[in-house]
C-alpha cells in the first residue's frame, strides 16, 4: 500500500466520521418534536380557548346578575318612595347619581 492509498483511506474515514457527527448534531431532539408537533400545539390552543370561553361565560353571568341587582334596587327604591308618598309624607331627597353609574341606570327596563 502506498502513501496515497493510506491518505485516501484516512480522508474517507475522517469524512465519514465528520458526516456521522454532523448528522447526529442536526438530529431533532424529542423536545423539539413535541414543541413543533402540530397536534400538540392545536390541542393546547383548544384548551386555552375553552378556558377563556368559560371565563367569559362566568363574567357574563356576573354582569347579568349585577344588572338584575341594580334593577331590583331601582324598583325597590321606587316602591319605597311610593309607599312614603301614600302615607302623606315626603320621601328624603335622593343622593345624586354618580356620573359613572348614570349610563347604566338610564337603560334599565323598570
Amino acid at each position: 500500500m502506498g502513501t496515497e492509498t493510506i491518505a485516501s483511506v484516512v480522508v474517507t474515514a475522517v469524512t465519514g466520521i465528520c458526516g456521522l457527527w454532523a448528522a447526529r448534531a442536526a438530529r431533532r431532539t424529542p423536545r423539539q418534536e413535541r414543541r413543533d408537533d402540530f397536534t400538540v400545539v392545536t390541542n393546547r390552543m383548544d384548551r386555552d380557548i375553552e378556558r377563556l370561553e368559560g371565563r367569559q361565560r362566568e363574567q357574563q353571568d356576573q354582569i347579568t346578575g349585577q344588572g338584575a341587582a341594580i334593577s331590583w334596587l331601582v324598583v325597590d327604591r321606587r316602591s319605597l318612595v311610593r309607599t312614603i308618598r301614600k302615607a302623606g309624607l315626603d320621601p328624603p331627597l335622593a343622593k345624586p347619581i354618580p356620573e359613572r353609574a348614570r349610563p347604566y341606570l338610564d337603560h334599565i327596563d323598570v
